[in-house]
Order: structure tokens, then C-alpha cells, then sequence
């Protein structure tokens, strides 16, 4: 298995739909371009971001299929394969490896809350079933379960493929003690925008970012300063990205992304219930936050 390099920022793709509520293949493709042109770091389709909950099977299977056929290798594709049943997450895992995936991220099991053990089964159980790297993806804040420090360095010791995390615990503590412990054995990235530049400082590699659906080229500069070292410039670009970043989870993710891209004319608002498009005052909020960043840059 070739080594999978992640670093810098790669972008939690939105999934477009038409105003019926199809997936907007032609639409999503343009999304890629923007991407790749704009020098992003990695592409990831299908996760929560992505409304993954409500695609179909056969959707997220075209949707990575296509953002592989348009990366042609230039970038990383992590496909997003997240269940809270492990038989299908491992079949979500297999469909993604069959459609040309670099590399899959699974969700801690939602609702059911299993325990650690539980935890590690499942992570166990989807990673032997690929031959492709996995990257965990840990979000207490939406799953209700919290992958411990503990049960990762099992899982490091256990699962070989595992080779990245996603952390969205909601602060700086989980990444700092798992780097203290784990060192060079797994990449971290940063799940929420607004903590990127911390969590670099103690080691994180970049960022799988909502913020960067919108601002690819910026996003992806801020975590590259980091990388290189330039901790002065690396400041500078994430607190003038802060209130953007802050701008976009005032309702439930994806609602405000989707919102102001919408509102920019570059996908439709549509989303699939049980979401709802973004409020006028939430898009509001953005595009005053948005523009008083862009008049600073």
C-alpha cells in the first residue's frame, strides 16, 4: 500500500442537488474544477458535509467515481464511508475502494453509542476490508460517542491501514494528548476550521475544511504557512478567515456553506430533508463576514 500523503486543506465537498432534488452531477463537477484549480490539497466527497445520511448508495458511488475521474491523481480523493451499522459501512468502504478512492473515512457509529470496545470493533472490522489507507473521523458533538486517546493507539496497534484522524472533538486536548502518545504513527487533521491553526501548532497536518467549499486558494495558503513554519503569515490568514469560519456553523453544517454558495449562484440551496436551506439572516451573516474579508485582503 502506497503511502497516502494528507496535508494542507482538503475540502468537505457539498453534494449539489437540482431544485427536484436530484444530485447535480454537471453542477458538482464545476465544484471540482474550482477546486483543483484554486490548488486545494485533497478532495472529500460523501462526508456529513456532503449529506451523506441521505444520499443513495448508487449516488455515492457516482460521486466518487467522479471526483476521482476529475482529480486524475493530482490530489488525494477521501471518500466518505460512515455508518452506525458496520456491515454497511464495510460495504460503503468496499464501494468506495472499487471506485478508485485513495483513501476512506469512517464515522464513529452514531446513536447506538457502543462502547470503546464497540468502537474498536468497528473500526477493525471496515479497515480489513479494504486495501486502501482509512482515516478515522471523530465528532462527539454529533455522534455521542468519543473515540478515547486510548482506543486509538489500540486501533494504531491493531489496524496498520488506519492512518489518519479527523478530529472534531471540539478543542485542542484530544490532538495534543494523541500526539504526545502516538507521535509520527498517525496523521491529524483538523475537523473544524476554527481550530486549524491551534491544533497545527501542536502538530495537526492541515484541515478537512467546510470553509475551503468557498475559499479553496485562501484556506489552503493559511494551512501551507502553517506547514511551512511561517507561524507569523499562518496567523495572519486564519484570524482574518476566523469570522467566516464562525459565520458557517450558526445553523447545522451543511446549511450555511450551502447558503452562501448558493447565494455567489454556484450550486442551488436545495437540501434533502430532514435539513433545511439556510435562513436569510444565517446567509446575511455570511456574506457580511465574507465581504469585510475580502475588502481586508
Amino acid at each position: 500500500m502506497a503511502e497516502l500523503q494528507l496535508r494542507g486543506a482538503l475540502t468537505a465537498l457539498v453534494t449539489p442537488f437540482t431544485s427536484t432534488g436530484a444530485v447535480d452531477f454537471d453542477t458538482f463537477g464545476r465544484l471540482l474544477d474550482r477546486q483543483l484549480e484554486a490548488g486545494i490539497g485533497g478532495l472529500v466527497p460523501c462526508g456529513t458535509t456532503g449529506e451523506s445520511p441521505t444520499l443513495e448508495d448508487d449516488e455515492q458511488r457516482d460521486l466518487i467515481v467522479r471526483t476521482v475521474q476529475r482529480a486524475k491523481g493530482k490530489v488525494p480523493v477521501v471518500a466518505g464511508t460512515g455508518s452506525n451499522c458496520t456491515s454497511y459501512a464495510t460495504q460503503l468502504a468496499k464501494t468506495a475502494e472499487a471506485a478508485g478512492a485513495d483513501a476512506v473515512m469512517i464515522l464513529m457509529p452514531y446513536y447506538n453509542r457502543p462502547s470503546q470496545e464497540g468502537l474498536l470493533l468497528h473500526i477493525k472490522i471496515v479497515s480489513q476490508a479494504v486495501g486502501i489507507p482509512v482515516v478515522l473521523y471523530n465528532i462527539p458533538g454529533r455522534t455521542a460517542v468519543d473515540l478515547s486517546v486510548e482506543t486509538t493507539l489500540r486501533v494504531l496497534d491493531t489496524c496498520p491501514n488506519v492512518v489518519a484522524i479527523k478530529d472534531a472533538s471540539g478543542g485542542v486536548i484530544y490532538c495534543q494528548d494523541l500526539l504526545r502518545r502516538a507521535g509520527d504513527r498517525v496523521t491529524l487533521l483538523s475537523g473544524d476550521d476554527i481550530l486549524t491553526l491551534p491544533m497545527m501548532v501542536v502538530g495537526a497536518k492541515g484541515v478537512i475544511s467546510v470553509t475551503s467549499n468557498l475559499y479553496p486558494k485562501q484556506v489552503q495558503e493559511a494551512a501551507q504557512a502553517a506547514l511551512d513554519g511561517d507561524w507569523k503569515l499562518a496567523r495572519t490568514r486564519h484570524l482574518a478567515l476566523f469570522p467566516v469560519h464562525r459565520s458557517l456553523f450558526v445553523e447545522p453544517s451543511p446549511q450555511p456553506i450551502k447558503g452562501i454558495l448558493a447565494a455567489q449562484r454556484l450550486i442551488s440551496p436545495k437540501m434533502r430533508p430532514p435539513m433545511v436551506e439556510a435562513s436569510r439572516e444565517t446567509v446575511d451573516g455570511v456574506q457580511r463576514a465574507c465581504s469585510s474579508y475580502e475588502a481586508r485582503s
